[in-house]
């Protein structure tokens, strides 16, 4: 019997993918930037209506629910491959639809967050 979640497959792996991007790219130089320059004084971090004008821009609106959503996705495909690895493959259909439920809800709460800004 095929797992009721192939049909899903592919747009699982469209999210993987994107979050790896997200995580590399954008993430890397948010936590270099906020999380190692400013703190050092090498540059000024936004004070928190700058911050906060900027992401409520519908880019900035964009740009943080990416931040938030597609990382969880790649976590949560991550894992699920992994628990198949360590032998969980008799437990995939119950691991994998609790691992992407949980990245579903962590997607819907990031939108509202970022909705609500």
């Amino acid at each position: 019997m095929k797992h009721p979640l192939l049909k899903f497959e592919p747009i699982i792996w469209l999210l993987f993918g994107q979050g790896i991007l997200v995580g590399t790219l954008l993430l890397t130089g948010w936590v270099l930037i906020l999380g190692i320059a400013a703190p050092l004084g090498v540059v000024d971090a936004l004070g928190f209506s700058h911050a906060h004008a900027l992401g409520a821009s519908l880019v900035g609106r964009l740009v943080l629910a990416a931040v938030i959503i597609l990382p969880m996705w790649k976590g949560a495909h991550h894992l699920r491959h992994v628990a198949i690895d360590m032998g969980g493959a008799g437990r995939d259909a119950v691991v994998a639809p609790l691992l992407y439920l949980t990245a579903l809800l962590g997607s819907l709460a990031g939108i509202i967050a970022v909705i609500r800004l």
